[in-house]
């Protein structure tokens, strides 16, 4: 069977990910394409590297071009999906790869983004730890699929092993993210001009600001084995600070958590080799060995090295993604495949690019 495919916001660097893996993929049609301000005018011009695609044209976003179609991506900014998911309710599968359907909290969503709260989706990280099993069982057959934030589900995934085994303290979380400026979208911003990021290191949202942290928050607190009993996301504590770096796209993230009482190296390591040996995409390296952002570019892959510093009395992760493929459109992709019952990695790849 061959799915028909509308993707949202296809002059972005998210939604033009989605339409690169998407064009590899043997059951999709890419139909229909649509942009806001570049409505009308050919996808190639703003997607120079997709030639296979060159034949579309980009259409306005509304719902009645977005309806129609077996699958609707939606890559638009935070807070203008929902206007759109509202009026798609006959769609049968729809991937919102904004924030509006992940977070569970109303009150979280008001904090951190504020304006219309609209449900929770099923989210789309399926080798995350969810109540003792994996996210992937979720997918199966879901019709609404919320892609993750980039940064959130690096750091969720480098710690839902440790909190699922309570090998680690979730309540004193430090995360410290090496991140390229393509995850803050294609707009003009002054402080991602070439000019303001090379040869410099520039940190941002610092202080707990950040609005990927309800979303870490969500995602560990699901993780605990004490979920089902009511752990909440006050019993996650995350001190999160992004860096922008001069790299165009990847993720280096560097997440420690103080050591359980009592818990030995190889229940640490074990935690983590148990969770991911049989994963295809989420691969822990042999023991002193950690990833290069270089590793991941153009792979659906996380690569995580991890120490135990017993001096400090922590563990501590260290996750390289690709933000745009893992962190966002890979993501997608491989939750869409579960979602219709294909092969997971249908379109998707473990190897990068180099050098």
């Amino acid at each position: 069977m061959t799915y028909s495919v509308a993707v949202s916001g296809a002059s972005g660097y998210a939604g033009g990910e989605i339409l690169r893996l998407l064009a590899a993929h043997p059951d999709i049609e890419i139909r229909t394409v649509t942009a806001h301000s570049n409505a009308g005018q050919p996808l190639i011009e703003h997607q120079p590297h997709l030639r296979s695609l060159a034949h579309l044209t980009l259409q306005d976003t509304t719902p009645e071009i977005l309806s129609g179609h077996d699958i609707v991506f939606l890559a638009l900014p935070h807070g203008q999906s929902g206007q759109y998911t509202d009026a798609l309710q006959d769609a049968p599968l729809v991937i919102d790869a904004g924030a509006d359907h992940r977070l569970a909290s109303r009150d979280a969503w008001d904090a951190f983004y504020g304006g219309t709260f609209h449900e929770a989706w099923t989210y789309g990280v399926p080798e995350l730890l969810v109540d003792g099993r994996k996210q992937r069982e979720n997918l199966r057959g879901a019709n609404r699929i919320a892609a993750p934030g980039c940064n959130a589900s690096t750091v969720s995934l480098s710690l839902a092993p440790g909190v699922a085994a309570g090998v680690i303290d979730p309540s004193d979380i430090v995360s410290m993210l090496a991140v390229g400026p393509s995850g803050a979208g294609k707009s003009l911003k002054t402080n991602l001009l070439g000019s303001e990021i090379l040869g410099t290191a520039n940190p941002y949202a610092v202080g707990g600001s950040h609005r990927h942290i309800p979303e870490i928050r969500q995602a560990l607190a699901a993780a605990s084995p004490s979920a089902g009993s009511g752990t909440g996301h006050e019993d996650i504590r995350i001190s999160f600070t992004p860096v922008i770096v001069p790299m165009a796209r990847g993720i280096l993230a560097t997440s420690s958590a103080p050591i359980a009482q009592g818990v030995s190296d190889a229940e640490i390591r074990d935690a983590w080799q148990s969770a991911y040996g049989d994963e295809t995409f989420v691969h822990l390296l042999p023991e002193g060995h950690f990833p290069r952002t270089a590793d991941v570019l153009g792979a659906n892959t996380a690569l995580m090295g991890l120490a135990i510093d017993r001096a400090a009395n922590r563990v501590i992760v260290v996750t390289a993604v690709d933000n745009l493929v893992k962190g966002t459109a890979g993501a997608a992709v491989q939750s869409m495949n579960i979602a219709l019952g294909l092969p997971e990695g249908r379109a998707l790849t473990v190897n990068g690019v180099a050098p």
